[in-house]
């Protein structure tokens, strides 16, 4: 086999599983804990996913993106989400200029969204019109304007900070955007130890730097390694089995989500249970999906796809219980 095919994919799974330290290493620097919801969106990132990041206000939330993005040395672009933002802030907008003859034509100007990182940070603070502005970038990789596509330069990842919706000023995100995120990261308050880390470090004249540590080449290169990692069709079915248990009102579904469940998740949810799995495993050093790697991506990827009952909310079950449940009900396979 040539280099780009066989040897290209080996220095892939190389570079991952020995890249695993080097970036906790390089990220402990400026995150002090919080190492679920680093592994959570590296593996979103090796997949080649978008990732919501839902958190209150003050967790780091914007500091690990773009950590996250100088490890990668890839180009990194921040929107502020905000209830004046228009679309056209965020794709671009043609400008009417002057040409060398000395007429005018229309002309292209690109947004923010031509980047390969682009953190939508507080994205439900700007009404479903101006998020809607995303999801043509995130799904196609492209944005459109006046009937003409301009392609995204890849690698291109959507990495949105989210406030929780029950705070004031937020706007829901439409379940056609939700479902675009591969991952809803869930991020929570720290220790009061780990919260005496940041305070001391962050009221010091300490000031870390983040090494580059892969190119943009690199992480197309893992994106193609991730999709050649095999799955056994036990698991494969194991995932689509939780995917359509979360479906009330179906021939089998269970009985506590005929009860507390408005809407299930759709076919993106089976599928990425395995990609995430399949980028989960060669980040911890195996070249196969296990079922371990399904169950622990189940809060993230089912999380912002199974939209619980009023009777859930007036019973205090959350979508973290449900899912929870799932896994219990749904058996896996016997030889995983």
């Amino acid at each position: 086999m040539s280099l780009n095919t066989f040897e290209e994919e080996q220095l892939a799974v190389q570079q991952i599983r020995e890249g695993r330290d080097k970036i906790f290493e390089q990220l402990s620097k400026v995150i002090v804990g919080q190492e679920d919801v680093i592994e959570q969106l590296l593996v979103s990132l090796f997949a080649g996913g978008n990732c919501l990041i839902t958190g209150a206000p003050g967790l780091a939330k914007t500091l690990l993106v773009r950590s996250i993005a100088q490890i990668f040395d890839l180009d990194f672009r921040r929107i502020q989400f905000t209830p004046d933002l228009m679309p056209a802030d965020i794709t671009g907008t043609e400008i009417l200029q002057e040409t060398a003859e000395g007429g005018r034509q229309m002309q292209f100007v690109k947004g923010p969204i031509f980047s390969n990182v682009v953190l939508a940070d507080e994205i439900n603070r700007t009404p479903p019109k101006t998020q809607a502005a995303l999801l043509e970038a995130m799904q196609e990789h492209q944005v459109t304007a006046a009937g003409t596509s301009y392609k995204l330069e890849e690698p291109f990842f959507v990495l949105a900070t989210q406030n929780p919706i029950e705070m004031e000023g937020t706007y829901p995100l439409p379940e056609a955007q939700l479902d675009r995120f591969m991952f809803n990261v869930r991020i929570e308050y720290l220790s009061q130890d780990d919260e005496v880390k940041v305070v001391q470090q962050t009221t010091s004249d300490f000031s870390p730097s983040i090494g580059q540590l892969f190119s943009a080449d690199d992480v197309r290169r893992f994106h193609l390694t991730v999709r050649k990692v095999p799955v056994a069709e036990e698991l494969v079915r194991y995932a689509v089995q939780i995917a359509d248990a979360s479906r009330p009102n179906r021939e089998g579904a269970p009985d506590f989500v005929n009860q507390f469940v408005n809407w299930g998740a759709g076919l993106r949810g089976g599928q990425n249970l395995i990609l995430g799995s399949k980028a989960r495993a060669l980040f911890n050093g195996r070249s196969h999906v296990n079922l371990e790697d399904i169950q622990a991506l189940a809060a993230p990827v089912l999380r912002h796809r199974i939209l619980p009952s009023y009777r859930a909310e007036a019973d205090g079950v959350t979508v973290e219980k449900i899912i929870e449940q799932l896994l219990e009900h749904v058996k896996p396979p016997i030889e995983a």
